[in-house]
């Protein structure tokens, strides 16, 4: 049986496998049931599976020839904590739960070539398909190399793929350097004093000074980062105070901070913590600022993207491959992998018309796991020659 073959013979199947996931979707750290179908079918195929890396991360290795290479694919497969609205027959059945991402269909497109690699063995060297949780949380790639990933599964070379709903069908999107940004979430909780809301003479009104800060933060991109550096600084939320004639001695803001570059990054952070801080103590009052989470730039290897971009080529019409694809503000914790490892590229798929992903709405396109497998098929067996 040939790739083709195969692929039109067992689309059914992972449709099914798909729709099955994404009927029973599982948020991150939580996607017990979905590393219990990877495990049970990896082993199947005489794959060697590791369990429990991030919690419920999944590796699955395969081993052909005496070849010397390592290669990495990598899915998520973890779901939002958000209500569907698709009205497909294979809705979640997860109150509060949904595969608003695609995940369900990253894993198994993985699955869908996990099986070709295993009946096939048309590659010389070894495999590590590593079956990611919690994307969403932007940590599950980190608690899997914290676990020791690529101290276990060293890797020559690692990909990772994401569909994109607005791309058209089937077509393939690289980009070298930062393609996705970083992203930090902050808080600041501002300390003032209580009173009276008639009597704002006694008291240090916090939410005054909250309403400063957000204004002084805007300054950050329009006078602190070079116009030539995208940046984005989003106070998402101000909480103060309970009722109108109470002044509140407590103000919290939360805020979501994305960057393209890595000392642009930093700027960001210690100019917020600084314009915080200080602007409160010009009203009497005090800030404290945490970092509460980040991730890196997403960077792409530029010798590991043309690599990518030559086996596209090798495959498929040159007009459904764009090798200069715009970076987005949108995040990715694959970021973290790459920052371990660089050697590695991440890119997109188009998934064709249809809803955001994060939208009620979506739902996976099945139509592209075909082309999507058959690249991972490609890829691999001229990465592992």
């Amino acid at each position: 049986m040939n790739l083709q073959e195969f692929l039109d013979g067992n689309e059914a199947k992972y449709i099914a496998v798909r729709q099955d996931i994404h009927q029973h979707p599982e948020i991150g750290l939580e996607e017990l049931r979905t590393s219990d179908l990877v495990a049970k079918m990896l082993t199947e195929w005489g794959y060697e599976v590791h369990r429990g890396l991030g919690g419920t991360g999944v590796v699955g290795t395969l081993r052909q020839g005496d070849g010397k290479r390592v290669l990495g694919l990598r899915a998520d497969m973890d779901a939002l904590p958000m209500m569907e609205n698709s009205g497909k027959a294979w809705k979640s059945v997860a109150e509060g739960k949904f595969h608003g991402c695609g995940h369900d269909g990253h894993t198994a497109t993985l699955l869908f070539a996990a099986e070709w690699f295993a009946r096939s063995r048309n590659f010389n060297g070894t495999l590590h398909l590593i079956f990611q949780p919690g994307e969403e949380l932007l940590i599950g790639g980190k608690l899997m190399m914290d676990d020791g990933l690529f101290e276990k599964f060293p890797c020559d070379a690692i990909f990772a793929l994401h569909n994109m709903p607005g791309l058209a069908e089937g077509s393939f999107h690289f980009r070298k350097g930062a393609m996705l940004s970083s992203s930090d979430t902050m808080q600041i909780n501002v300390h003032g004093t209580g009173g009276h809301g008639a009597i704002p003479e006694r008291a240090i009104d916090s939410t005054v000074v909250a309403c400063h800060i957000v204004t002084a933060l805007q300054t950050i991109v329009s006078r602190n980062v070079t116009p030539f550096q995208p940046a984005v600084v989003t106070v998402g939320s101000i909480t103060s105070g309970t009722v109108a004639n109470i002044i509140s001695d407590t103000a919290t803001l939360k805020l979501s901070i994305r960057t393209l570059d890595p000392d642009t990054r930093k700027l960001v952070l210690k100019r917020i913590e600084e314009i915080a801080v200080h602007q409160a103590e010009s009203f009497g009052a005090r800030a404290d600022v945490q970092h509460l989470s980040g991730s890196p730039v997403l960077m792409n290897n530029p010798e590991m993207t043309d690599f990518a971009i030559n086996v596209a080529r090798s495959i498929f019409e040159p007009s459904l491959i764009n090798d200069n694809a715009s970076p987005m503000m949108a995040s990715e914790d694959f970021a973290f992998m790459l920052e371990k490892n660089p050697q590695g590229s991440y890119f997109f798929v188009g998934a064709g018309d249809g809803c955001s992903v994060h939208n009620p709405g979506y739902d996976f396109n099945d139509k592209v796991m075909k082309p999507a497998v058959k690249f991972w098929a490609s890829l691999t067996e001229q990465f592992l020659k």
